[in-house]
């Protein structure tokens, strides 16, 4: 997060009522406007602040002659302030109600985006926590120029299919007794723990003595590096990409729908961009340029996790960063909690 000077509180209340102005009419706030807002001060003094505020990054004047508006840092002062400031949402019981009758997990977070979206209006998206199998055994088939497949099974009768190309060869019978090598050693762990367990044994000593140890771990090792259990993704409100990527110009707002179809496309990257987002558990504002990933920085992401007892997710909003901060937040937090609840009784 960006950090900026400490504002005296008049400051602090003038800044708040431009960026307030400016997300609701998205025009340059002038110092006359704001003298009619009741700060009992002259249009001398607020222009004295305006710039005083403008020359401490909180806002930027776009034309000569126009009003200021606020820059990224700007809007971080504020939704500073209406964060130290607002109350904890409540978890509304109508939209609870709603979600109960979801049925799966998967419906209740793609029902949870939805109402994010449609209480925001803006894009709503919902991440499920990865979950991690349990592994019950594998199977090698040795397949044409020394690729081979593995057919791995785990709990539930779940099968999956890879084919790896192991870095040296192996016959059939190697094959057969490292699968059982494996599945006596391994069986019932999950795949992280799966995975742990390989790493460390092939950093053991013992295993320089045990060829055929070595041999099954290093299978192993290239079989499980590509099965890491990722998040899930629900995304609603993809019908307001226009009106979320509103822009003073045509060309900026292609752009900026490109980058957020190519996002909404690359579920899984977008995934890790939102997670790079939050900041621990609980409730997160990034706006702009505080995101580390370009492709983000025309945006604000409120997010707000929620556990199902065992593991952490997260809903958000992904919006313009002149968006209306104070009920997106109250959404974003109200969701979050109604997702707790729903999923801790499951």
């Amino acid at each position: 997060m960006m950090r900026h000077p400490e504002l005296p509180e008049r400051d602090r209340r003038i800044l708040a009522a431009l960026v307030q102005a400016y997300i609701q009419h998205g025009e340059p706030i002038s110092s006359l406007w704001l003298a009619g807002r009741g700060f009992g001060v002259s249009s001398a003094t607020l222009r004295s602040v305006m710039a005083r505020l403008e020359e401490h990054g909180y806002v930027k004047q776009p034309h000569t002659s126009a009003g200021r508006v606020p820059t990224d840092m700007g809007y971080r002062s504020y939704v500073d302030q209406l964060m130290a400031e607002r109350r904890a949402a409540r978890a509304v019981p109508e939209i609870e109600e709603r979600l109960r009758r979801a049925g799966t997990v998967e419906d209740v977070l793609s029902h949870a985006s939805q109402e994010i979206s449609r209480a925001s209006h803006q894009i709503g998206f919902a991440i499920a926590p990865a979950a991690d199998v349990t592994f019950e055994h594998l199977d090698f088939v040795l397949l044409d120029a020394g690729k081979i497949l593995v057919v791995l099974v785990s709990e539930g009768g779940q099968i999956s299919h890879t084919v790896i190309e192991p870095t040296e060869p192996y016959g059939r019978e190697e094959l057969q007794q490292a699968a059982n090598y494996l599945n006596a050693e391994f069986k019932g762990h999950t795949l992280s723990a799966v995975r742990h367990g390989i790493m460390q044994l092939l950093r053991e000593e013992k295993t320089l003595y045990d060829q055929l140890m070595a041999r099954a771990l290093r299978l192993a090792s290239t079989t499980f590096e590509g099965l890491e259990p990722q998040p899930s993704i629900y995304i609603q409100g993809t019908s307001l990409l226009l009106e979320v990527a509103g822009a003073d110009d045509p060309e900026t707002t292609v752009r900026t729908m490109r980058t957020l179809v190519r996002m909404m496309e690359e579920k899984t990257r977008l995934v890790q961009l939102i997670d790079a987002c939050m900041d621990g558990t609980g409730l997160t504002v990034v706006i702009g340029s505080e995101h580390p990933d370009p492709d983000l920085q025309r945006f604000s992401v409120v997010t707000s996790t929620y556990t199902d007892g065992r593991r952490t997710g997260a809903v958000g909003v992904i919006g313009p960063t002149r968006m209306r901060y104070s009920r997106t937040i109250n959404v974003v937090d109200s969701l979050s909690r109604v997702v707790n609840k729903v999923l801790e009784r499951t």
